[in-house]
This record gives structure tokens, C-alpha cells and sequence, in this order.
């Protein structure tokens, strides 16, 4: 006897056949694949989607857009006083250059990507907060692509946010590219863990934070002195370290330049405009690593400059420049 699934189907002449008037289905949004942006959990996802953009520049380059929504809650990247965190929008570039490099230039998963520079610039409007989670299109261009064989090698990219048809923010970033091997001979068996416990952390009232989970900074050290801390590196946290890396994860390092800006400059409540950052060297998880903060005076509308440096064995690890203005609400 066929069985059902191999049963050729007949309709029965009782039953008159009329088609089915057109559905209008609304169009469907989903996250990228967590692989694609290089992370474990698919709620830190930021990115829905991307394609080619129809007009690429004339010097080679290739240009995207690239979809991407921010949550109107996060449990890190979290609103104050009705403004989006800037941070989302320095991961969401962060995660474009994952996503277009296995997508799109061929880099293998596995292989592991070296940050060489991150930037963002914005405006206040762009981090208003509306009565739904903010849409947003990421023009990108890729430049500068470098491929050893056909494996990508590095690459640069250039970012405008667009929102409701309007172009509320830029940002930039370069990176390298290698396979397991040769990360294996650059960083050896470098632990993925710490059993050092994380310094107390400051007040988070100074950094606008509201409880110290989120903390990256401590006090107590011995060589912290004024607007020189400590990092905080703890390998349980779930967002920060939300899987296992050999080496302080660069969103941690400009999360460590956002807080001191606050706490260096008593603007715990500040909207960070702008952050220019250089990495120069892998930051360890074994070591101390002093975080140090250089304000500059606030200009006639209160907008501060603050140069941040982050040392580890006598040796500069990164350093970022950041903007910071007062909240007009």
C-alpha cells in the first residue's frame, strides 16, 4: 500500500476549485544570523538585514545598506531620559563589518578579527527616543579590501545612519583578518578567563549607570589616582564577554573611555556625540590595564572634549577621543 506521502492526489469532482483571492502580507523583519556579527545570543543581535546598494563608487569600493533596529529596552545598552544609548550605534557598526565580511568578502567563520580604529560622530536627534524601536538604514562602503589568495585580509568601511530618510550619524572602522593558525602563533594559549576578581567598582552614579554590574571602572588601585582607574574585567559578564576571547573585547575598552568621560568630567547624564578610537595592542585578561581620563574645559554651549588612554605593562592599549554634551531634557 502507498503510504500518504507518496500518493498521487486527485480532487474529487464533487468539490468546485476556486483560487484564492490575493493575501496582502505584511512585510516580515528577523535578525541576521548571530554567526554573522560574531555573536553567541541572538538578542544581541542589532542588524536585520542587508543588500547591495544599486550605485557602488567609481574608485572600486562596494557600498551596502544595511538594516539595523535598536531595542527601546536593553539590559546594558539601556535609554536615560528619553535618549537611546550611543553605544548601539558604535556596536551596530561594529557588527557590519562581521556581517559584510562573511557575507559578502568571503572571510571564513573561525577565522579572527583584529580592530585597528573605530569611530562614530551624531547628533542629539539621532538618539531621541520614539514610541517604537528606532529603524534605521547603515550606508556603508567597503574600501581598502585586502585578500590573501581568496580569504579576506582587511578592510576598511564607512558608515552613514540614515533614519526616516534623514542622515543623522557617521562612523568608520578598519580591521584585520586571520585564520585559526596563524592566531595560534600570534597569541599562543592565551586564557579565556580570569581568576583575578574584578576590582570594587566606582560609584555608577558617576558614570550613568544604575547599578554596578554594568561598571567597568575601579577604585582601590594602587596606582589609580585622580581620573585614572582601574579596568574592571570580568569573563562572566554576559553581554560584554558574551563568549569566550583571549583578550578584552574592544566594546569593553570604549565602554571603559565612555565612563571615564562621565566620571572624569562630572557629566554623569552627558550625550556622548563622538568617540575616535585607535587600538594599538591586545589587551590582556591577566593583567592590570589603567584607564585615564585628560578633560579639556567645556566650551560656551558646555560641549566637553575628553582624551581617554588605556596602559597595560607601561604600554598603550588603546586610546579614544570623545564629545561630550549636557542633555537639553
Amino acid at each position: 500500500m502507498p503510504s500518504l506521502a507518496s500518493a498521487p492526489y486527485e480532487p474529487s469532482s464533487s468539490i468546485a476549485l476556486t483560487p484564492r483571492p490575493a493575501v496582502s502580507r505584511p512585510e516580515l523583519t528577523t535578525t541576521v544570523p548571530r554567526q554573522y556579527v560574531h555573536r553567541a545570543s541572538v538578542s544581541e543581535v542589532l542588524l536585520t538585514g542587508w543588500e547591495q546598494a544599486p550605485d557602488s563608487p567609481a574608485d572600486g569600493a562596494e557600498s551596502f545598506v544595511v538594516r539595523a533596529q535598536w531595542p527601546r529596552g536593553h539590559s546594558l545598552f539601556s535609554q536615560v531620559a528619553g535618549y537611546q544609548d550611543p553605544m548601539l550605534l558604535i556596536e551596530s557598526v561594529r557588527q557590519i563589518g562581521s556581517l559584510l565580511s562573511h557575507a559578502e568578502f568571503g572571510a571564513p567563520f573561525g577565522h579572527q578579527f583584529l580592530m585597528w580604529d573605530m569611530s562614530f560622530a551624531t547628533t542629539a536627534e539621532m538618539l531621541v527616543a520614539g514610541p517604537a524601536p528606532t529603524e534605521l538604514e547603515l550606508h556603508t562602503v567597503c574600501s581598502d579590501v585586502v585578500r590573501r589568495g581568496r580569504t579576506l585580509s582587511s578592510m576598511r568601511y564607512d558608515v552613514t545612519a540614515v533614519v526616516d530618510g534623514v542622515a543623522l550619524a557617521t562612523g568608520r572602522a578598519g580591521f584585520s583578518c586571520t585564520s585559526p593558525a596563524v592566531h595560534r602563533r600570534l597569541r599562543g594559549d592565551r586564557p579565556t578567563s580570569t581568576g583575578c576578581i574584578p576590582g570594587r567598582p566606582i560609584d555608577p552614579a558617576r558614570v550613568g549607570r544604575t547599578g554596578a554590574g554594568h561598571v567597568v571602572l575601579a577604585e582601590g588601585d594602587a596606582e589609580a589616582g585622580a581620573n585614572r582607574w582601574a579596568l574592571r574585567v570580568d569573563t562572566t559578564h554576559p553581554i560584554f564577554f558574551d563568549h569566550p576571547v583571549d583578550h578584552v573585547p574592544g566594546m569593553v575598552l570604549l565602554e571603559a573611555a565612555r565612563q571615564a568621560a562621565h566620571a572624569s568630567t562630572g557629566m554623569a547624564d552627558a550625550l556622548v556625540l563622538a568617540l575616535d578610537s585607535t587600538f594599538t595592542r591586545y589587551a590582556e585578561l591577566d593583567a592590570p590595564c589603567l584607564i585615564e581620563a585628560t578633560p579639556g574645559r567645556p566650551d560656551e554651549s558646555g560641549v566637553v572634549r575628553v582624551t581617554v588612554e588605556g596602559t597595560q605593562h607601561g604600554q598603550t592599549v588603546y586610546s579614544a577621543d570623545l564629545v561630550l554634551r549636557p542633555r537639553d531634557r
